[in-house]
């Protein structure tokens, strides 16, 4: 299952911040942003130092797609 980040990059660009600046300031490290970059999953940890950041919830900065999401996009004919 991947973990889409859109919401995160999103307020990232409403912040006015770049993605070294949410490294620096929610103690992240760059790999754990690489890995968000590819959609993969993190640890709970990293994902609660952003909430605790932004002041906000999980689902403010992502969501996870199902496989069938992904599949086919939801374009059955």
């Amino acid at each position: 299952m991947k973990v889409c980040y859109d919401k995160l990059w999103k307020l990232l660009i409403d912040k006015k911040m770049k993605k070294t600046d949410l490294i620096r300031d929610a103690k992240i490290s760059s790999n754990v942003l690489a890995k968000m970059g590819k959609e993969e999953s993190v640890s709970l940890e990293s994902i609660g130092k952003i909430c605790s950041l932004f002041g906000c919830s999980v689902d403010d900065i992502l969501e996870f797609k199902l496989p069938e999401q992904t599949a086919d996009n939801g374009e059955n004919k």
